[in-house]
């Protein structure tokens, strides 16, 4: 009971300083959904020669189907920071990919092959991912986004709802994919 009272306490007593570290977080992150949002560098066509087509030192920036939802955006930066930011390999950002990153992806996923039980995993988290694979269409996301579950999956011994969810939090597709 002392340490609730204690608690609720400190919220009622500090909370402008709680108050400004978060909206400073917010204002930042909202910076970078304005700048995303009227980027549009993603995009759905061309499949792996569309990362090609895109300077080395370039980034794949936008949603590539639909308009960037603010609400969503906040959601996945979020969760790929709590969950996965202690991998480097996965961008934190969805929005904002290095090119050089989803070539290096591409050229990983053409020349490996997962062993028999590695492909159940893959597979089991194509049915469990939101859209039904690394993304909505078979784009240079999805196939950067293949690359990235092998090294998961062989390196990182992800299971097949890590792989999912990665997916799911990297969705670049725009729209509200609101996570409950």
């Amino acid at each position: 009971i002392v340490a609730a009272a204690l608690l609720v306490a400190g919220y009622i007593v500090f909370p402008i300083e709680q108050s400004e570290h978060h909206t400073g977080a917010n204002t930042a992150l909202a910076a970078q959904f304005e700048n995303l949002s009227g980027q549009t560098t993603n995009s759905c066509g061309g499949g792996k020669a569309a990362v090609f087509g895109v300077p080395e030192d370039g980034r794949l920036q936008g949603s590539c189907c639909g308009p960037m939802n603010p609400h969503s955006y906040e959601e996945q930066v979020a969760g790929l920071e709590a969950k996965y930011s202690e991998y480097d390999i996965i961008p934190a950002d969805p929005y904002d990919v290095p090119v050089s990153w989803a070539r290096q992806m591409i050229e990983y996923s053409d020349q490996t092959t997962l062993t028999p039980e590695q492909q159940t995993i893959y597979d089991e988290a194509v049915e469990m991912s939101a859209e039904g694979g690394p993304c909505c269409c078979v784009c240079w996301h999805w196939y950067a986004y293949e690359g990235l579950a092998k090294h998961l999956i062989i390196n990182e011994d992800f299971s097949a709802e890590q792989i999912a969810e990665v997916w799911d939090l990297s969705d670049a597709c725009g729209g509200d994919n609101h996570r409950h």
